[in-house]
């Protein structure tokens, strides 16, 4: 008599991606209760109850997109069910989103002891592909609330926006304190993001074993420059468009913030920073000066798939609008020898669906001033790095890397980010060499546009499996939404 099957399911001829294996390797790949659980040549088809023929394609780890926003521009419980059905379409696997009190997302002021479980109970059930949350201390009281959002939560990472204290979303504003729902007499200032800090070290304090997994995300742009700077060019008639909006943000603000961080980070001892969404040399430059002159903070440096493929000239500028701005192609150019430099930690998309009637006024809808912040694009995360990657000799273990192993690692996602045994089966099939053309339509976003439209990209997702579940194949998102909240604590701390 034959062996019963030990396997739930064996994907056969998969050309396996690892982070930290240069070569790529035609395997096949056992998977027992949503892990991977054997992988090597040619394992029998009798030892697996299904077998699915992965036709010699590449196999990367599911992509870990450690930088969305899920529910900012349209209810958090429907955005989560089309805009993950976006990202699994893309080969995302895990979803990790900031979210903060205020105007947007749920659109209240409080306490997180109130807030995040209503933001828990609005995600279940509703996410195609596994998730997890980054919060922004806005109130002073948050800071209080750290250590309850990681031992109840599992809330291991934090956020600052650097210049929500005296700049609007989307522009100038002189209301921040009733954007951010905060008491009038508080401050969302450089003294506030110390505090913060001070928090987060305080955290790691009482909980060493995490200390690797405890971090602090800041969008660096300083208020001050950012006002001074659009004030002068919206009344310069000969900048337009995103070449316009790039000037009324400057790199230089970048590059400053970076440095008040990064001293601020010194100064309370805050171990581990990332800084988000690099968009120009001067501020990667900066970015890599304060890793010198602090060698004992662990910094990381992400870049999003919007300023490797985007520049300034990109047609229909006003969906392009994101914040810090979309920069002309030298400095995209110079964001991708940092990625080659592996000065780069991480890719992400910065996904925000932002519906067309939302995002541009229908009066006029070249100004970029009328537009709102933000666009989706998690969906072409894997397929962007893959397709411009490639070309300026990016190895496939490095994009695995960047897009799945490093963020896993960071955010204390243990299970994630590597094909191996023990890890979640988290796997995305791709064709390297069938090329295609973006067009919104054909996205599972809400979105209705794509600042990535007409854009050739080669290096197309198939298949998307979740856990070892087939979530996505040949076009198609199959079944219900299985997606679960990911707690991320250490292990020794697990509840």
């Amino acid at each position: 008599m034959s062996e019963p099957p030990v396997l739930d399911k064996i994907i056969k001829n998969v050309r396996v991606v690892r982070p930290h294996d240069d070569a790529v390797k035609l395997l096949d790949i056992g998977i027992k209760d949503g892990k991977f659980a054997q992988i090597a040549p040619n394992i029998s088809p009798d030892q697996g109850k299904e077998v699915f023929d992965a036709k010699n394609l590449l196999g990367f780890p599911g992509v870990v997109d450690a930088h969305m926003h899920i529910g900012i521009y349209q209810p958090l419980d429907k955005d989560a069910v089309t805009e993950t059905k976006a990202a699994a379409m893309g080969g995302v696997t895990t979803s990790l989103n900031y979210i903060r009190t205020g105007q947007y997302y749920l659109n209240k002021g409080g306490s997180y002891r109130d807030f995040f479980p209503e933001v828990l109970a609005l995600s279940e059930g509703n996410f195609f592909v596994d998730y997890s949350y980054h919060i922004a201390p806005i109130a002073s009281q948050h800071i209080e609330e750290i250590p309850l959002l990681f031992e109840q939560y599992g809330v291991s990472s934090f956020k600052i926006f650097m210049f929500y204290g005296g700049y609007g979303l989307h522009g100038l504003s002189d209301h921040q304190n009733l954007f951010l729902m905060i008491n009038k007499e508080e401050r969302y200032d450089f003294a506030h993001f110390e505090f913060i800090m001070r928090g987060l070290t305080r955290l790691i304090e009482a909980h060493p074993e995490a200390r690797e997994t405890i971090s602090l995300s800041l969008h660096c742009e300083v208020a001050e420059i950012l006002n001074a700077y659009t004030k002068i060019v919206e009344y310069d008639s000969s900048l337009s468009g995103l070449h316009a909006y790039s000037a009324a943000r400057p790199p230089h603000s970048e590059g400053l913030a970076i440095c008040i961080a990064s001293y601020l980070a010194h100064e309370t001892n805050c171990a581990n920073i990332n800084l988000l969404h690099l968009s120009s040399r001067k501020a990667m430059e900066a970015a890599l000066t304060m890793q010198t002159a602090f060698p004992h903070i662990n910094f990381r440096r992400e870049v999003t798939v919007g300023h490797l493929l985007l520049d300034v000239d990109t047609p229909n500028g006003t969906w392009a609008k994101v914040n810090p701005p979309i920069r002309p192609r030298a400095d995209v150019e110079y964001l991708w020898q940092a990625v080659l430099n592996n000065q780069v930690d991480w890719i992400v998309s910065d996904h925000a669906c932002c519906s067309a009637e939302k995002k541009r006024s229908a009066k006029y809808p070249n100004n970029i001033w009328l537009a709102k912040s933000g666009f989706g694009g998690t969906e072409y995360l894997l397929s962007g790095v893959l397709s411009e990657g490639s070309k300026r000799g990016m190895s496939y273990n490095h994009m695995a890397k960047l897009l799945s192993w490093n963020p896993s690692r960071r955010f204390g996602l243990l299970e994630k980010g590597d094909i191996a045994i023990g890890y979640d089966a988290d796997l995305v099939l791709v064709n390297p060499n069938e090329s295609f053309v973006v067009s919104a339509a054909e996205s599972e976003s809400q979105q209705g546009y794509t600042p990535f439209e007409g854009v050739e990209l080669t290096g197309r997702v198939k298949t998307t499996f979740l856990r070892g579940n087939l979530i996505y194949h040949n076009g198609q998102i199959l079944g219900s939404p299985t997606g679960r909240y990911l707690k991320r604590f250490h292990p020794a701390i697990k509840t």
